[in-house]
């Protein structure tokens, strides 16, 4: 597995990356085109890559195994983690072929990494009740919750 970054071009494979974050329990609550129609997707990968956007992609060779992305967003326009205006909020996602093999771990350790080395003072997520896989791992790398809202918790990794 590879870690690089993610730039323009890979914009559809983040949007698709998306409905799996969307649908992580395999529940088809939305479609691809309900995400690319959604307002929040556009708070989240519109005009990607953006200055101060960060994000990764995993590939064995030329395959995507996942994603991870982060872009920091206004209070006037939050996204599901929203914590604070300079607090980017994180999205990601591991093809269900490849979970449980250390993909999401390497990116969300590649995305910190990113974080710090771009002077971010922490970051942001948002997390269903139910994604225990999703939420082990994010605290496992340090993330704490911080607050709710309605079936989800909003979780912080100070840097």
């Amino acid at each position: 597995m590879e870690l690089r970054d993610a730039g323009s071009d890979d914009l559809d494979l983040l949007h698709d990356m998306l409905l799996l974050a969307f649908t992580w329990d395999g529940t088809p609550r939305f479609t691809r085109e309900e995400v690319l129609a959604a307002d929040h997707t556009a708070r989240y990968l519109g005009g990607w890559r953006r200055p101060g956007d960060l994000g990764l992609v995993a590939v064995d060779g030329r395959t995507p195994l996942g994603a991870i992305w982060a872009r920091a967003l206004p209070a006037a326009t939050p996204g599901y983690g929203y914590v604070a205006d300079d607090v980017p909020e994180l999205g990601m996602a591991v093809a269900p072929a490849h979970r449980g093999r250390g993909v999401g771990s390497a990116l969300l350790a590649g995305c910190l990494r990113q974080a710090r080395a771009t002077g971010r003072r922490a970051v942001s997520l948002s997390v269903e009740d139910g994604n225990s896989a999703a939420r082990a791992l994010y605290v496992r790398h340090g993330f704490v919750t911080v607050g709710r809202d309605g079936g989800s918790d909003t979780m912080l990794r100070e840097l």
